[in-house]
């Protein structure tokens, strides 16, 4: 069912709600055929109109699409070059290939994030060194950067979180002064820009994921962007075997042949993902604006309740709004955060956690000894933090449906405590 768009603003406060929640026996907020589900993508008749249109071509792999989306996304970014792979995962591995990380290396990266960033480092042969984050913006801390500078220390990966552009002048500064790469995952942060440089063009290379739940999707795939030549011929090159051409490029009369000059990967998008995602970069900027009268409604209607909100957009930054990820204050609740899940999932209302941090996995505890104390910022936001649905499909009834079991979901808890 299609649902109309949220149209009104944050001038109402939260509707006092009857009853107790569905979890004690009361009615739940919405039907479970209505159920408000996190994560959904915004798939419209267009986008299945190019997808038919492409399998009707008998061209689903890489080629013509691939290259026109590349190119628009390219455009969109202001970026010199662009390449699509197969997801962002793969994204931020060419990128750390492509620049020279490798076996004996270390690179810097946030320890709230989500595991794939990390995955990517390991993938390389390089070690991970982990940094805390901040706990109100969730970014990595740039002041505890540098005294985990080593002389293996090659890179800085940088995760701009729930789409909101990092503290990128002072990490760029100490790039500078140390001689580090600097890679940007973008995950999150397709619209963002700091300080008028678009997320993803601040460092050497700029990774991005268009899984299901990112606001723009091709089922999964991912793009790496540029400004430097060698880095993208370098990243194109290894996405596909380390072939110097491919059958789109000698069927359209390119190379007849062609070498493999790297042991490459098997990473390109396909012209399927490719048509799936064209459509929506035309409208990723009216998508955006929905979803920004979302998040500021959202931080008006929760702001009385037993949460640490968002802080707002730094001044001279855009967001993205790609997650809205309040901390519950469970001193004031008496439950775990995984009871007021199960209380909002028998609301029939569905919601993320943006992340379990990177050190309290069991594999990076094991392999490389991580322990909380080392990331206390990280750990407390681990342990507090919710994502509720953000996507420019919802309906201002959705909106306030989710704000209203909220509500009687935090009374009742709090009234227990």
């Amino acid at each position: 069912m299609k649902r109309a768009p949220l149209t009104g603003g944050p001038s109402h406060p939260v509707q006092e709600p009857n009853g107790l929640p569905a979890i004690a026996g009361g009615e739940p907020i919405r039907a479970r055929e209505r159920r408000l589900i996190f994560g959904a993508p915004v798939i419209g008749e267009a986008e299945i109109a190019s997808v038919v249109e492409c399998l009707r071509s008998n061209w689903i792999g890489l080629g013509g699409r691939v290259e026109r989306f590349e190119q628009e996304f390219a455009r969109y970014k202001g970026a010199p070059y662009a390449v699509g792979v197969s997801s962002g995962t793969a994204a931020i591995h060419l990128a750390l290939v492509a620049l020279g990380i490798g076996a004996g290396d270390e690179v810097i990266a946030p320890a709230m994030t989500f595991c794939s960033t990390i995955h990517s480092i390991v993938h390389t042969g390089a070690k991970p060194v982990l940094v805390d984050c901040s706990g109100s913006t969730f970014n990595i801390d740039p002041a505890q950067i540098e005294a985990r500078i080593t002389s293996r220390t090659k890179a800085i990966l940088v995760v701009h979180m729930c789409g909101r552009c990092c503290e990128m002048d002072p990490i760029l500064d100490l790039a500078r002064r140390h001689g580090l790469r600097v890679i940007e995952d973008c995950a999150h942060a397709i619209e963002a820009t700091h300080h008028g440089v678009p997320a993803g063009l601040m460092g050497d290379a700029g990774c991005f994921s268009f899984y299901p739940t990112k606001n723009i999707t091709t089922g999964d795939g991912g793009m790496v962007i540029t400004r430097d030549r060698q880095v993208y011929e370098r990243v194109k090159i290894l996405s596909l075997h380390g072939m110097t051409a491919d059958a789109w490029s000698r069927f359209v009369g390119g190379p007849t042949g062609y070498e493999v000059i790297a042991a490459g990967f098997k990473y390109n998008m396909t012209d399927l993902a490719a048509s799936l995602g064209l459509p929506q970069l035309t409208t990723i900027e009216e998508r955006w604006r929905q979803r920004e009268q979302i998040w500021r409604t959202y931080t008006e209607r929760l702001k009385q309740l037993p949460l640490l909100l968002p802080p707002p957009p730094a001044a001279g930054s855009r967001h993205a709004y790609h997650l809205f990820t309040p901390l519950l204050v469970l001193e004031k609740l008496g439950v775990d955060r995984q009871t007021i899940i199960a209380a909002l999932d028998a609301e029939n209302i569905g919601v993320g956690i943006h992340y379990i941090p990177v050190h309290q996995h069991p594999y990076y505890r094991q392999q490389f000894g991580f322990v909380d104390s080392d990331f206390p910022n990280a750990s407390f936001v681990g342990e507090r933090t919710i994502s509720l649905p953000l996507s420019s499909a919802m309906s201002e009834q959705d909106v306030d449906d989710m704000a209203t079991a909220l509500t009687r979901i935090f009374r009742y808890y709090a009234a227990s405590a």
